[in-house]
């Protein structure tokens, strides 16, 4: 009885290392040390190859490091032992979808059922998935028609998005209403994006349609200066005093 009771000391006392090292390796992830991190959680990937928390938190690194192969490698593993988890296939479709368009036409082409496969499979196990639909509508959207492009696909994705999260729709139509060189109408739905959510990707995204697109910069300024209000970024201060910098150049 005595070993079995060490055994069982043992048995918590390593399971609380683990928990404690994923929560240390975690906050590494949350604070963007992602070599850090990386170490931490490879570490923990040797004591037990089958945590799938662990194996996720490597393809995520190896996303943010752009080593999307790497990435892919990760979340096939994931989609094997839960092939009907929504994130998972979003994820392993997703890093498929980042590898392809790094690779020839060739291999891009031979890999786009696979992508569209596992993209469209995240959307139908969870009709609530926003990451998987933005996905969807910009894969349509770039695609050419010849290899099944198609705008009212990528329209449709977007529509979906507005139901489930507004900002989301709006942001997804603003990336379709630029693709499509109708900067009036981008500026619609990033208006209405930022209306609706307020982050400060929508502020970026409407002031990189006036200043990229229109060139107009100073209503490019205006838009940053509003987001400035509410988001005390570092960068957001640099983007600022970048654009200030080149109106006065401009006088």
């Amino acid at each position: 009885m005595r070993y079995v009771f060490l055994g069982m000391l043992f048995f918590v006392g390593f399971t609380a290392y683990g928990q404690s090292a994923f929560a240390k390796a975690e906050k590494l992830y949350r604070n963007k040390q992602y070599e850090k991190a990386l170490v931490a959680f490879e570490k923990l990937y040797e004591q037990d190859k089958n945590n799938l928390d662990v194996i996720e938190r490597i393809g995520d690194i190896a996303g943010h490091r752009k080593d999307f192969k790497t990435a892919m490698s990760y979340y096939k593993v994931l989609v094997e032992e839960k092939p009907n988890d929504a994130h998972y296939n979003f994820k392993y479709g997703g890093s498929m979808g980042l590898y392809a368009k790094g690779a020839s036409k060739f291999k891009a082409l031979g890999m786009l059922d696979d992508i569209k496969y596992y993209l469209k499979k995240a959307a139908k196990l969870d009709p609530n998935h926003i990451e998987s639909r933005h996905a969807l509508s910009q894969l349509y959207c770039e695609l050419p028609g010849i290899v099944g492009g198609s705008i009212s696909k990528s329209r449709s994705y977007a529509d979906d998005l507005l139901k489930i999260s507004p900002v989301d729709g709006h942001l997804a139509h603003g990336f379709i209403d630029e693709y499509e060189e109708d900067y009036e109408a981008a500026i619609n739905s990033y208006t209405k994006a930022v209306e609706t959510g307020g982050s400060l990707l929508t502020y970026r995204r409407l002031a990189a349609v006036y200043a990229d697109k229109l060139d107009q910069k100073s209503m490019a300024l205006d838009v940053l200066r509003e987001a400035a209000k509410t988001h005390g970024e570092a960068s957001l201060k640099k983007e600022i005093e970048q654009l200030e910098s080149e109106l006065a150049v401009g006088d």
